[in-house]
Protein backbone atom coordinates (compact mmCIF):
# COMPACT_ATOMS: atom_id res chain seq x y z
CA UNK A 1 0.00 0.00 0.00
CA UNK A 2 0.89 3.54 -0.78
CA UNK A 3 3.17 4.95 2.36
CA UNK A 4 1.61 8.40 2.12
CA UNK A 5 -1.92 6.89 1.94
CA UNK A 6 -1.57 4.79 5.27
CA UNK A 7 -1.38 8.35 7.39
CA UNK A 8 -4.40 9.68 8.34
CA UNK A 9 -5.75 12.84 7.74
CA UNK A 10 -6.12 14.70 10.84
CA UNK A 11 -9.60 17.01 11.12
CA UNK A 12 -8.45 19.99 13.56
CA UNK A 13 -10.85 21.79 15.62
CA UNK A 14 -13.77 23.57 13.31
CA UNK A 15 -13.52 21.67 10.49
CA UNK A 16 -16.48 20.04 9.52
CA UNK A 17 -16.59 16.56 6.96
CA UNK A 18 -19.73 15.34 5.42
CA UNK A 19 -20.03 12.68 2.87
CA UNK A 20 -22.87 11.58 0.56
CA UNK A 21 -21.91 8.88 -1.90
CA UNK A 22 -18.66 9.30 -3.24
CA UNK A 23 -18.81 12.85 -2.90
CA UNK A 24 -16.71 14.07 0.22
CA UNK A 25 -17.32 18.05 1.50
CA UNK A 26 -15.20 20.08 3.99
CA UNK A 27 -15.98 22.74 5.41
CA UNK A 28 -13.72 25.36 7.59
CA UNK A 29 -13.20 29.06 8.52
CA UNK A 30 -11.81 30.40 4.82
CA UNK A 31 -14.28 28.00 2.67
CA UNK A 32 -16.00 25.18 1.72
CA UNK A 33 -14.23 22.06 -0.89
CA UNK A 34 -15.34 19.18 -2.42
CA UNK A 35 -13.98 16.39 -3.98
CA UNK A 36 -15.44 13.19 -5.83
CA UNK A 37 -14.13 10.12 -4.78
CA UNK A 38 -12.68 7.15 -6.59
CA UNK A 39 -14.68 3.90 -6.55
CA UNK A 40 -11.14 2.24 -5.70
CA UNK A 41 -11.52 4.00 -2.36
CA UNK A 42 -12.64 3.47 0.90
CA UNK A 43 -12.57 6.57 3.31
CA UNK A 44 -13.56 6.03 7.21
CA UNK A 45 -13.71 8.51 9.47
CA UNK A 46 -11.88 7.43 13.19
CA UNK A 47 -11.86 9.59 15.90
CA UNK A 48 -11.72 13.01 14.19
CA UNK A 49 -9.17 11.57 11.64
CA UNK A 50 -10.10 10.55 8.05
CA UNK A 51 -8.51 6.69 6.77
CA UNK A 52 -7.92 5.68 3.27
CA UNK A 53 -7.47 2.15 2.19
CA UNK A 54 -8.13 1.00 -1.38
CA UNK A 55 -10.78 -1.56 -2.52
CA UNK A 56 -8.45 -4.16 -4.07
CA UNK A 57 -4.85 -4.96 -4.16
CA UNK A 58 -4.40 -3.68 -7.81
CA UNK A 59 -2.00 -1.24 -8.60
CA UNK A 60 -4.13 1.83 -9.83
CA UNK A 61 -5.93 1.54 -6.16
CA UNK A 62 -2.89 2.02 -4.20
CA UNK A 63 -1.63 4.63 -6.40
CA UNK A 64 -5.04 6.23 -6.48
CA UNK A 65 -5.44 5.82 -2.32
CA UNK A 66 -2.19 7.84 -2.17
CA UNK A 67 -3.30 10.78 -4.73
CA UNK A 68 -6.60 11.20 -2.86
CA UNK A 69 -4.92 11.53 0.68
CA UNK A 70 -2.67 14.21 -0.70
CA UNK A 71 -5.89 15.90 -1.79
CA UNK A 72 -7.83 15.66 1.22
CA UNK A 73 -4.86 16.70 3.39
CA UNK A 74 -4.83 20.06 0.99
CA UNK A 75 -8.44 20.09 1.37
CA UNK A 76 -8.50 20.61 5.46
CA UNK A 77 -5.49 23.11 4.96
CA UNK A 78 -7.23 25.04 2.29
CA UNK A 79 -10.21 25.84 4.58
CA UNK A 80 -8.06 26.58 7.55
CA UNK A 81 -5.14 28.32 6.66
CA UNK A 82 -5.51 28.80 2.83
CA UNK A 83 -2.75 28.66 0.16
CA UNK A 84 -0.86 31.63 -1.08
CA UNK A 85 1.71 32.27 -4.54
CA UNK A 86 3.55 34.79 -4.39
CA UNK A 87 4.86 36.63 -8.05
CA UNK A 88 7.15 39.45 -8.63
CA UNK A 89 7.63 41.94 -11.57
CA UNK A 90 11.06 42.17 -12.88
CA UNK A 91 11.66 45.02 -15.09
CA UNK A 92 11.47 48.69 -15.93
CA UNK A 93 8.14 49.78 -16.19
CA UNK A 94 6.44 46.65 -15.29
CA UNK A 95 3.52 47.38 -12.98
CA UNK A 96 0.74 45.41 -11.15
CA UNK A 97 -2.68 46.72 -9.90
CA UNK A 98 -5.32 44.39 -8.24
CA UNK A 99 -9.06 46.15 -9.03
CA UNK A 100 -11.43 44.32 -7.49
CA UNK A 101 -11.47 40.65 -8.47
CA UNK A 102 -9.16 41.81 -11.61
CA UNK A 103 -5.52 42.34 -11.87
CA UNK A 104 -4.29 45.20 -14.58
CA UNK A 105 -0.94 44.57 -15.82
CA UNK A 106 1.84 46.65 -17.61
CA UNK A 107 4.43 44.30 -18.81
CA UNK A 108 5.55 46.37 -21.38
CA UNK A 109 3.08 45.41 -24.49
CA UNK A 110 1.01 48.18 -26.18
CA UNK A 111 -1.77 47.38 -24.24
CA UNK A 112 -2.48 46.79 -20.49
CA UNK A 113 -3.23 43.43 -20.04
CA UNK A 114 -6.09 42.70 -17.86
CA UNK A 115 -6.59 39.68 -16.00
CA UNK A 116 -9.87 38.33 -14.69
CA UNK A 117 -8.99 36.13 -11.20
CA UNK A 118 -11.33 32.48 -10.90
CA UNK A 119 -14.30 32.52 -8.43
CA UNK A 120 -12.56 31.55 -5.11
CA UNK A 121 -9.00 33.26 -5.93
CA UNK A 122 -8.34 36.93 -4.54
CA UNK A 123 -5.27 39.30 -5.28
CA UNK A 124 -4.00 42.05 -3.73
CA UNK A 125 -0.67 44.00 -4.74
CA UNK A 126 1.41 45.09 -1.60
CA UNK A 127 3.68 46.80 -4.17
CA UNK A 128 3.68 47.49 -7.57
CA UNK A 129 5.95 44.99 -8.06
CA UNK A 130 4.37 42.37 -6.36
CA UNK A 131 1.35 40.14 -6.49
CA UNK A 132 -0.13 37.50 -4.02
CA UNK A 133 -2.65 35.32 -4.66
CA UNK A 134 -4.96 33.82 -2.22
CA UNK A 135 -7.17 31.26 -2.27
CA UNK A 136 -8.52 27.74 -0.51
CA UNK A 137 -7.78 25.93 -3.12
CA UNK A 138 -4.42 24.58 -3.79
CA UNK A 139 -5.03 23.88 -7.74
CA UNK A 140 -6.88 27.28 -8.34
CA UNK A 141 -4.54 29.26 -6.48
CA UNK A 142 -1.26 27.56 -8.56
CA UNK A 143 -3.34 27.71 -12.17
CA UNK A 144 -3.92 31.60 -11.36
CA UNK A 145 -0.50 32.18 -10.71
CA UNK A 146 1.08 30.13 -13.60
CA UNK A 147 -1.54 32.15 -16.06
CA UNK A 148 -0.24 35.16 -14.69
CA UNK A 149 3.08 33.99 -15.01
CA UNK A 150 2.75 32.83 -18.68
CA UNK A 151 1.92 36.56 -19.71
CA UNK A 152 5.84 37.54 -19.61
CA UNK A 153 7.67 34.48 -18.22
CA UNK A 154 11.34 35.59 -17.15
CA UNK A 155 13.97 35.50 -20.29
CA UNK A 156 17.17 34.03 -19.91
CA UNK A 157 19.03 36.81 -20.94
CA UNK A 158 18.13 40.00 -18.53
CA UNK A 159 15.81 38.00 -16.41
CA UNK A 160 12.96 40.38 -17.01
CA UNK A 161 9.32 39.41 -16.49
CA UNK A 162 7.15 37.47 -14.23
CA UNK A 163 8.84 35.08 -11.75
CA UNK A 164 7.68 33.10 -8.74
CA UNK A 165 9.34 34.95 -5.56
CA UNK A 166 10.94 31.52 -4.41
CA UNK A 167 12.09 31.16 -8.48
CA UNK A 168 15.68 31.85 -9.58
CA UNK A 169 16.40 32.87 -13.21
CA UNK A 170 19.71 31.29 -14.64
CA UNK A 171 20.70 33.90 -16.70
CA UNK A 172 22.77 33.09 -20.02
CA UNK A 173 25.78 34.97 -21.16
CA UNK A 174 25.12 37.44 -24.35
CA UNK A 175 27.03 36.45 -27.33
CA UNK A 176 30.36 37.64 -28.02
CA UNK A 177 31.62 39.82 -30.73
Amino acid sequence: MSRIAKAPVELPQGVEFSQEGNVVTIKGSKGSLSHELNSEVELTVEEGALKLAPRSGSRFATAVTGTTRSLLANMVKGVTEGFERKLELVGVGYRAQAQGSKLNLSLGFSHPVIYEMPEGVSVETPSQTEIVVRGSDKQKVGQAAAEIRRFRPPEPYKGKGVRYSDERVQLKEAKKK
